[in-house]
């Protein structure tokens, strides 16, 4: 795939996923590689009902020309990152279209009513066939279980942001991560950071 046509602006980026997986953590480190880079970004937030266990959505406006509001309109993305497989869904029903770039983490995360017997969660091979039939544009990746292997499941979502990049659409290098990770964890963190977001990279090359 190639960058993204500049052309285009803004660019329209949600990444989503439930409270607890650092979602907002993704999104703020994201906003940070654009602006280094000298783009204008807005993101705007919405939280489920609960901090913890609920859905979490970022929205992500970048523009080389100007700020616009957070909110992207209805199908009008053109990314949605999803650390969460049925939020994939659920954001993509929304916000989709036909030339939307979807990349999903493949790790469900019950909800309740789930957990209570009161509904099923669809299992992960019928989500990927719903998606792949919906849109051109579809990659699954198993980062929570290759952060597992690092004993860190958090750093999940660091994988993802790798994952981001290693696609090669978005104008955005492996320095703009590490300035920005620098930035918001200790020193002795940035390392294992560092580590996840390559693994993140090879595995949607792979």
């Amino acid at each position: 795939m190639n960058s993204i046509n500049l052309d285009r602006d803004p660019y329209s980026i949600i990444i989503t996923g439930v409270g607890g997986q650092g979602n907002v953590m993704a999104s703020r480190v994201m906003g940070s590689m654009f602006v280094t880079n000298g783009f204008s970004v807005t993101i705007g937030e919405t939280f489920g009902a609960s901090q913890r266990g609920g859905s979490v959505m970022s929205h992500l406006r970048i523009s080389k020309k100007s700020s616009w509001s957070p909110q992207i309109p209805r199908g009008g993305a053109d990314m949605i990152v999803s650390l969460e497989p049925i939020e994939a869904v659920r954001v993509l029903a929304a916000y989709g279209n036909p030339g939307v770039i979807l990349l999903s983490n493949t790790r469900p995360i019950f909800p309740v009513n789930v957990i209570k017997g009161e509904a099923t969660y669809p299992a992960i091979e019928d989500i990927k066939t719903a998606v792949k039939n919906s849109i051109s544009h579809a990659i699954f990746i198993d980062a929570t279980e290759e952060a597992l292997k690092m004993e860190n499941p958090i750093l999940a979502n660091i994988i993802m942001l790798g994952a981001v990049i290693g696609l090669n659409i978005l104008p955005l290098e492996r320095d703009d991560f590490h300035k920005a990770i620098a930035e918001r964890v200790p020193h002795d963190k940035i390392d294992v950071n560092m580590d996840a977001f390559d693994l993140g990279t090879r595995l949607v090359r792979q």
